[in-house]
């Protein structure tokens, strides 16, 4: 797994002391990644939103929290773009801005357009089974809403309760078609390591027996102890064990970044993405009927 990322992230939403680009300016180091994916918008979102969110970057409206500007378009088309190419790579996008509560003809919570359920339709299209898991300390409203009613995709998702965006309780679980593939386990304030492991094993067991072609990530890191949102106490080892679990567990795991409010984001990204790749590897030492036992 390789980070993807593009400077033109630090020229969207500057100043925010939220999601601003302090967030990612560890990044710098990294080499360009160029793609933009405008052409892959309407998998998800209606055309008639797509021109309003574009208009209002051109004219620098203020819209879900976000301070748009003309460089916050190529942002979007940079974060859809980098996402596709990660689905395509198993790679880590650095998106920005994040996606995970824009819904279909919605703006929220800095989020514009929704980079990993544009992705995830894509690869659904394409006839794979593909699981979400949104570890972002908010719930992923959007991604859930957009495939609340299909099968195609299993929705996991563990956060914080009680917090933006007031969803992503337990009794959702879907809606027709896509009913019990949508699964949701909230963490109360105060969670860490330990809390989560629980829930993740869960997730785990649900994903095998859903056994995917594609494990889609939205990584968020607001659960991280240092975050100035959020309530969660996760540490860096945490990230890196998500990323091991994952990879030892499902052969095709690509992510891209959502929230995470603090200026530690590089280490989160590199802890789970050496997960990743270390729980690609095979064990050096496998078990065999000759070794001995007790």
């Amino acid at each position: 797994m390789k980070i993807l990322f593009n400077k033109e992230f630090f020229l969207h939403n500057v100043d925010c002391s939220f999601e601003g680009a302090y967030r990612i300016k560890d990044f710098a180091d990294l080499e360009d990644s160029w793609y933009s994916g405008e052409e892959y918008l309407s998998l998800v979102h209606e055309q008639a939103y797509i021109d309003s969110i574009k208009e209002a970057c051109m004219k620098n409206v203020k819209l879900a929290e976000i301070n748009l500007n003309k460089d916050s378009w190529q942002a979007a088309m940079l974060s859809v773009g980098l996402t596709i190419l990660a689905s395509e790579q198993n790679d880590f996008a650095v998106a920005r801005p994040p996606g995970h509560h824009a819904e279909s003809n919605r703006a929220e919570g800095f989020c514009l357009f929704n980079n990993i359920a544009i992705a995830t339709q894509r690869l659904v299209n394409q006839g794979k089974r593909v699981m979400v898991f949104d570890f972002d300390a908010h719930h992923g409203n959007g991604t859930q809403n957009i495939f609340y009613d299909t099968d195609k995709v299993l929705y996991t998702s563990i956060h914080q309760v009680y917090t933006y965006p007031m969803t992503g309780f337990a009794d959702e679980k879907g809606v027709g078609a896509g009913e019990n593939y949508t699964i949701n386990i909230p963490l109360v304030p105060g969670s860490g390591n330990k809390e989560f492991m629980s829930a993740f094993e869960k997730i785990l067991v649900a994903g095998m027996a859903f056994n995917p072609d594609v494990v889609a990530v939205s990584a968020g890191f607001d659960g991280y102890k240092k975050d100035q949102m959020l309530s969660l106490s996760y540490t860096l080892n945490l990230f890196f064990d998500i990323g091991f679990k994952l990879r030892r567990t499902f052969p095709n795991v690509f992510a891209t970044l959502e929230g995470g409010y603090h200026k530690y984001i590089r280490e989160c990204v590199d802890h789970f993405v050496e997960g990743v790749n270390k729980g690609g590897k095979p064990p050096s030492i496998k078990w065999n009927e000759d070794m001995a036992i007790g």
